[in-house]
């Protein structure tokens, strides 16, 4: 892990907190500090932090900076040391407190990964305001002898690795994302002869991210039997008593069949609720599902194909084929209609890649 602090160098109380943050994480990750702009700019290309950890809020530097973190794919932490307390925001000039507030400074409170108050106090300050959810309290072992500096810097790693955890595939790089289709496809079929294993073991899998984006989309089940199936060894990980973060709207998915439910003998009208559930809201595990029931010797594709244009689902169901044969590897001789690469389909891509984004 890879952390980079950035803060206001005229701060004696903040220096010292991020001195001890360094101190005390240097043996469980790689960090580095920072104290201007320029100096962020040049770091973040050479470093490639994981986690911006952004310390102030009053500091236009501090805002930029988090800015191009987020840009280049860092994830940002901000703790503001009690700086938008109640007492501290009415001590601002009104023009200048309207000018931050609104231009910039509630946007990047917004838009930080988590939050971190320094007491119960901060906290419920911070979530008065209803700029940002995602607040921890992680007591301040300089003002406080209620904890220590050794706990201080524990629970702050374990936030870092919580913003980490969270939305996984957005950090997933190109050939584990390729590698979990694989290994859908193998769970879905449990088989793995159609898979050459030159494909899958020259380079190394990102085994956490992986895993933990399989929990979050409750595939664990099939990615675990694809890894069996292939014969790989997998990071053993409990994901499910790991803890992360969610967009509010977020739901565990649910199997296909507890939402449109039991197959009833009719295999075309099972596979239209199918394709029309997934139309409301496209999920990894629906995809997984559906790309399972085209596989049944049991599916008549030109009763199916029939249908579809019937029901006006030919044009969705030809971009859902597309994303089928990315995501799951679904083949074209078990496809009803031919794939279709448009916008539409770029649509469904982006709703599933969203689907855990903060």
């Amino acid at each position: 892990m890879k952390i980079l602090h950035i803060y206001p160098p005229n701060d004696e109380t903040v220096a010292r907190h991020v001195g001890l943050l360094t101190e005390g994480l240097c043996h469980s990750a790689d960090v580095q500090t920072v104290t201007s702009l320029s100096e962020f700019k040049s770091r973040i290309q050479q470093f490639h932090p994981d986690i911006v950890h952004c310390h102030g809020c009053w500091q236009y530097f501090v805002v930029s900076a988090a800015h191009t973190a987020r840009k280049r794919g860092s994830r940002v932490v901000l703790s503001p040391h009690g700086q938008l307390q109640p007492w501290v925001m009415e001590e601002k000039s009104l023009q200048e407190k309207l000018h931050k507030t609104l231009l910039w400074q509630k946007r990047s409170v917004e838009q930080a990964y988590a939050l971190i108050a320094f007491g119960k106090m901060e906290q419920k300050h911070l979530q008065q305001l209803k700029w940002n959810p995602r607040i921890e309290v992680i007591l301040n072992s300089l003002i406080t002898n209620s904890t220590t500096s050794q706990e201080m810097c524990s629970q702050t790693y374990a936030v870092y690795q919580k913003v980490l955890d969270s939305n996984t595939l957005e950090q997933m790089d190109e050939h584990t994302q390729d590698m979990l289709a694989t290994i859908i496809k193998s769970g879905t079929l449990g088989d793995a002869r159609w898979c050459q294993k030159s494909e899958y073991r020259d380079q190394e899998i990102d085994w956490r991210r992986m895993l933990i984006y399989a929990e979050h989309q409750n595939i664990r089940n099939y990615v675990d039997y694809g890894i069996t199936i292939l014969g790989l060894s997998a990071l053993s990980l409990d994901t499910e008593h790991l803890p992360a973060y969610f967009p509010e709207s977020y739901q565990r998915p649910r199997s296909i069949k507890k939402l449109i439910g039991d197959y009833k003998g009719d295999e075309t009208d099972y596979l239209l609720r199918m394709i029309r559930q997934v139309e409301k809201q496209p999920l990894m595990l629906h995809l997984i599902e559906l790309s399972r029931e085209l596989y049944r010797e049991s599916v008549n594709d030109d009763r199916l194909k029939e249908a579809l244009e019937e029901k006006g689902l030919t044009k969705y169901a030809s971009r859902l084929m597309q994303v089928l044969s990315e995501q799951t590897l679904l083949e074209e001789g078990f496809m009803p209609l031919d794939p279709l690469d448009d916008r539409g389909s770029q649509q469904i891509r982006n709703s599933i890649n969203n689907h855990l984004k903060i």
